[in-house]
């Protein structure tokens, strides 16, 4: 027996930008205690992307209610997908890998490709249900072009395509019956939303804890992963609003933490985000890239944590 089939804790199954896996041990550590003694009984993540700290809090948390939510309709419809039509989606994902992996180096490019503009061709930016077949074949799409693509990227240009080139990998893991199981029990009873984060306040009351993982403000000389979708590029006015908005949440009692890139690690003097939550709680955490195209400037750096709670509640 292999070590993967005594797997009994769902991954997340994309590979996504700013993924939150590392970081779980310190967020953990400072959920709030509520979470423990029952007074906080719903999770909300509205950025949801791979899902890590979902994941955990799901399976390893005594919580009741959980919505999690982001503005890709790829990416939400391919939750949807797992959670509800696992085995069609791994019918076909086995379908992909049965056509790719056998290929030489030359031949799984020209595949990837021809994939890849079948995505662009037959995308949708509204339209997400795990009932039709089109929407398996597109969420089986996904997670294909996620697990064969140049460093697992997600990334769109300005009309919306997914542009990241082949990655050449010798034995990508393309069609991990297992883990698709278990994201499905762990997506059982969930509700899964393709929408702005700022729809989460009609579901949020004060037994409410909810995680902000947003695109990251990009550090100077760093890459910068905000695209992706066409409709989120997420600049500084889009970081203040999203304060204003966890001050409104504040205000109406619910838990909240939010995680973001730390500005004072390329400049010390750069105080954006301690001027934005000056009123809350700010925690710099150690973590390392995930992403980087440059492999050199992969390392540790400081990332900030927001709690509107103190440590002594976390």
């Amino acid at each position: 027996m292999s070590d993967s089939s005594l797997r009994t804790d769902a991954q997340p199954f994309l590979k996504w930008a700013g993924g939150k896996r590392q970081l779980i041990p310190t967020i953990r550590k400072m959920l709030p205690t509520g979470i423990l003694d029952g007074s906080i009984t719903r999770y909300i993540e509205p950025f949801v992307g791979g899902g890590a700290v979902f994941f955990f809090v799901k399976q390893h948390l005594p919580l009741k209610s959980f919505y999690i939510s982001d503005d890709n309709p790829d990416l939400i419809n391919a939750y949807v997908v797992i959670r509800d039509s696992p085995e069609a989606l791994l019918e076909e994902l086995s379908r992909l890998a049965g056509r790719y992996l056998p290929l030489g180096a030359e031949d799984r490019s020209e595949s990837f490709y021809r994939i890849r503009d079948e995505y662009n061709a037959t995308r949708s930016d509204d339209s997400y249900s795990s009932k039709t077949d089109a929407n398996v074949a597109r969420a089986a799409q996904t997670i294909f072009l996620n697990r064969t693509c140049f460093n697992g990227l997600y990334r769109v240009n300005s009309n919306g395509n997914y542009n990241v080139p082949h990655g050449r990998y010798k034995s990508p893991k393309i069609c991990d019956e297992i883990n698709i199981r278990l994201v499905s029990c762990a997506l059982d009873g969930v509700e899964v939303s393709c929408s702005s984060y700022e729809n989460c306040e009609s579901v949020t009351d004060k037994r409410t804890f909810i995680y902000f993982d947003p695109p990251y403000r990009p550090l100077p000389n760093t890459p910068s992963f905000t695209a992706y979708s066409k409709t989120s590029s997420f600049g500084d006015n889009d970081q203040r609003r999203l304060a204003d908005f966890f001050t409104l949440l504040h205000d109406q009692h619910a838990m909240l933490m939010l995680s973001n890139s730390d500005p004072r690690v390329t400049d010390k003097e750069d105080s954006f985000f301690d001027a934005l939550y000056s009123k809350f709680n700010i925690c710099r955490v150690e973590a390392n890239r995930a992403i980087n195209s440059d492999a050199t400037g992969r390392g540790a750096i400081t990332e900030i944590l927001v709690t509107n709670y103190s440590q002594e509640n976390g």
